[in-house]
């Protein structure tokens, strides 16, 4: 399972950031520019979103694992039947029970290619999503901290470097998460609606008339 998660993590990180100054504010030319570094794998790992990503890729890779090894116990089982009842079977019964083999044991390899496909489209998108996300946070904090340009720390030809003093990864998890994880501001309360009609106005008491003086 670990295996599974270093695999994911490695596919997505290694496309992020790719081209190594993706986090470029200035020309690599700037006097007294300062140059920092990210882990972006153990940005993966580490950040709430790109562990949602890591979950993601995982669960479709471990359904897939999962259905090829059924299908290779099938193919396994087919072979040894193959194998035990071969002798006893009649030449049309074998013929037709190693046609059924050859036809599974396609079926399996197209399972496999097409199950390949997915995976590399999952990952795909997963990291497109994981990128649009991430890149204004190591600008964001690569600018607050002063920093000119920002690599990808293991995929630029880097040999050496002080970590404590140019690494920005935890600064970058750290705003990250902290980002997804701020609440909404609160929608303010709507307006009451101004009343369609006028409210009718009060009824005046009913007057009681006062009989006339009888006639003398």
């Amino acid at each position: 399972m670990n295996r599974i998660v270093t695999l994911a993590a490695g596919a997505l990180a290694l496309s992020v950031l790719a081209g190594g100054a993706s986090a470029q504010t200035a020309p690599a030319t700037t006097p007294g520019g300062k140059i920092g570094v990210i882990e972006v794998q153990k940005i993966v790992q580490e950040s709430a979103i790109g562990k949602e990503s890591l979950a993601r890729v995982q669960k479709v890779q471990q359904a897939k694992q999962e259905d090829l090894a059924k299908r290779q116990k099938e193919l396994r089982d087919m072979e040894q039947k193959i194998q035990d009842q071969g002798k006893a079977l009649s030449e049309d019964a074998m013929e037709k029970l190693q046609k059924d083999y050859q036809a599974k044991a396609l079926d399996l390899k197209r399972f496999q290619d097409d199950a390949q496909r997915e995976m590399e489209e999952s990952q795909r998108k997963e990291l497109g999503e994981l990128e649009k996300r991430i890149m204004p946070v190591i600008n964001e904090v690569a600018r607050e901290q002063g920093y000119t340009l920002v690599f990808n720390k293991f995929n630029s030809g880097l040999l050496f470097a002080d970590d404590k003093a140019v690494d920005l990864t935890e600064a970058v998890i750290t705003r990250f998460n902290s980002q997804i994880a701020a609440p909404a501001p609160a929608a303010k309360p709507a307006a009451p609606a101004a009343a369609k009609y006028a409210a009718p106005a009060a009824a005046k008491p009913a007057t009681t008339a006062t009989p006339a003086a009888p006639k003398k």
